[in-house]
């Protein structure tokens, strides 16, 4: 599974909408879309936000 697909299993799982997610980051809705989609790569500082926010470490995004 890939980090895009991992982002939004666990998004899903907290019943978060991209939206919310996105702004509790940061950055626009459809920035987070690309990047669940694989078309955009995350900084590792934004991977860490993520990872705060879904209650998860970013080896477990990996």
């Amino acid at each position: 599974m890939s980090v895009g697909e991992n982002i939004k299993k666990r998004r899903e799982a907290k019943g978060l909408s991209q939206a919310e997610l996105a702004g509790a980051i940061g950055v626009g809705q459809s920035y987070l879309s690309q990047i669940e989609r694989g078309t955009k790569t995350a900084s590792i500082q934004l991977g860490k936000q993520i990872a705060e926010i879904l209650e998860c470490t970013l080896d477990e995004l990996a």
